[in-house]
């Protein structure tokens, strides 16, 4: 009798793990920087690196295999991709072709007696909360990256700090949104980013963002910046619409956040001009308030490269 959890541990995972091992080298990691990524032992990645483990050449030729080896290599190599989604996108494939695949073709190979039966193993589900949460983040970490190599961006950062916000599809209230704990600030010139995304850290431009979708806004990313008139003008020469709404009119003007999250005054002034996404948003300023702007669009790289590509200009 064998499983097919056995099939995993014995030739899909040995397979990959070798595969990755070796992409990871091609991308320039040591030995060392390899073993953390993949979390196994120095001694293992030798082993990978000198072929003394055995791998199956058949899942190792698989278009999705060496799809899934290229992604995750490519996002732990960048940090885009943090070790919990890495180990989620390998465990989604993984279920897939034990579904009356790859896998599970390997399985009654092992296990001739199963062909009779068909051999269905739908074991998990792919579209799991994890999922799509490490998803998000790892959107946040690829427009935190477009900002951080922005020159001019720091420059746009106002005195409250901006923070890149990216919220997950049906998005409640601010815990469903990623965002840098602690602001992004300008520190001598430099935009400094002082932690990885966390869900919930954000109430300001969380609450904005969640404002606008209230309003009937197709956004899920945001950044907020400060505001100048020139500023405002050269995104709407860019072509982005530009809505203007009255802070006095907005009971959460500041950080302070209900369990709503809603922002009168920004779906009022949202649901009035029905901009088309990406957009920009701003208020003008009150008591004891900054003026601030905020760019929405579709996610946060979308967002960041607005700026971007304002800032070459």
């Amino acid at each position: 009798m064998k499983f097919v959890e056995e099939v995993v541990v014995e030739e899909f995972l040995p397979t990959v793990r070798s595969m990755l091992a070796a992409d990871l080298r091609d991308r320039g990691f040591t030995q060392r920087e390899v073993a953390e990524a993949l979390g196994i032992s120095q001694s293992a990645v030798s082993k990978y690196a000198h072929g003394e483990v055995a791998t199956s050449d058949a899942i190792s030729a698989d278009e999705r295999v060496r799809d899934l080896v290229e992604r995750v290599g490519a996002g732990l190599a960048t940090g885009d991709m943090s070790r919990v989604q890495a180990l989620v996108e390998v465990e989604v494939l993984i279920r897939q072709l034990e579904d009356g695949d790859l896998l599970a073709e390997r399985h009654r190979e092992a296990m001739p007696e199963l062909r009779e039966h068909g051999g269905d193993f739908d074991v998990h589900d792919p579209e799991s909360t994890v999922r799509t949460t490490e998803e998000v983040r790892s959107s946040v970490r690829r427009g935190l990256r477009i900002l951080r190599n922005t020159s001019g961006f720091a420059g746009l950062v106002p005195n409250v700090g901006s923070n890149l916000v990216e919220c997950l599809p049906d998005a409640a209230d601010v815990e469903d949104v990623a965002a840098v704990p602690g602001r992004i600030f300008d520190v001598r010139g430099t935009a400094t980013v002082p932690s990885d995304p966390e869900f919930g850290v954000s109430e300001h431009v969380a609450s904005v963002l969640l404002s606008a979708r209230a309003a009937g806004a197709a956004v899920r990313g945001a950044l907020n910046l400060r505001y100048d008139p020139a500023l405002i003008e050269g995104l709407h020469a860019a072509g982005y619409p530009t809505v203007e709404f009255d802070v006095e009119d907005d009971r959460s003007g500041d950080d302070t956040h209900d369990d709503e999250a809603a922002r009168p005054g920004v779906v009022e002034a949202v649901r009035e001009a029905d901009p088309d996404a990406p957009f920009v948003l701003y208020q003008t300023g009150g008591f004891g308030i900054e003026p601030i702007t905020y760019v929405l669009g579709a996610d946060a790289p979308t967002v960041a490269r607005i700026v971007r590509d304002h800032c070459r200009e």
